[in-house]
């Protein structure tokens, strides 16, 4: 594990206490100076994730950004990232499965999704990432403790283990870990940042289409994700990962 000739947990411990004090532009600058383009921000276009992007970029930060195009995505998520590309001025990789829709559909049965989510997500989403962190030392994320309870003991810095035999690590960082969706939506605003138009009909968290719903304001953040099923993440933070 590569990493961990130069970043034990308890190193890894120790500077996330330390970032626990420090402003989002602080931290990226710190990914910035340690790892330069072998550190990438990674988004699926939440309200977290565009903030990401603007400090980065304002910053002079040059990190790749990449996205997980599972083919089920709605056509107003597709067409923000072209939005985003042309207003940050930067290009956005696309990630995407091994199999199509429909070869997918033609090995395992249609719509994966109502079956067996947890294999849809984890085809068209778990495995496109792996391959694309074997590739990168950091991966920053736009992870907030207030999204949900699966994600209020989230580190401003983690070890990420990201491979079955837990051969293969990297560090993720989440430097808005600490901020509130108020504060999110402050930031977009007041910087125009173009954002997803979904929101402003109910969706909060918007992910695949067959598995995305409107949700009440009382709701936490990701009750619109895979409705009728006991399930709060798709994987990518979870699933084969393990934070130590």
């Amino acid at each position: 594990m590569f990493l961990l000739d130069k970043f034990s947990p308890a190193d890894v411990h120790e500077l996330a206490e330390t970032f626990e004090t420090q402003s989002p532009t602080e931290m990226l600058r710190w990914a910035w100076e340690n790892f330069g383009e072998r550190a990438a921000i990674g988004t699926s276009f939440q309200g977290a994730g565009l903030v990401i992007l603007d400090l980065a970029v304002s910053a002079g930060f040059k990190f790749p950004v990449f996205t997980l195009d599972t083919g089920l995505l709605f056509p107003e998520t597709v067409e923000l990232a072209r939005r985003l590309e042309d207003f940050f001025g930067i290009a956005i990789e696309r990630i995407e499965p091994e199999q199509n829709v429909t070869e997918q559909a033609a090995e395992h049965g249609d719509a994966l999704w109502q079956k067996s989510p947890d294999l849809c997500c984890t085809l068209r989403k778990v495995l496109p990432l792996q391959s694309k962190l074997s590739t990168l030392d950091l991966w920053i994320t736009g992870l907030r403790r207030q999204q949900s309870e699966t994600r209020q003991r989230t580190e401003p810095l983690e070890l990420y283990l990201f491979d079955a035999l837990r051969e293969k690590s990297l560090l993720k960082l989440n430097p808005l870990v600490n901020w509130t969706k108020e504060a999110v939506w402050e930031h977009l605003r007041a910087r125009k940042i173009p954002y997803n138009p979904l929101t402003d009909r109910g969706y909060r968290s918007i992910g695949c289409q067959p598995c995305t719903r409107p949700s009440g304001v009382d709701d936490n953040e990701r009750a619109g994700r895979w409705t009728g099923f006991d399930k709060a993440e798709c994987g990518i933070h979870t699933f084969l990962g393990a934070n130590i």
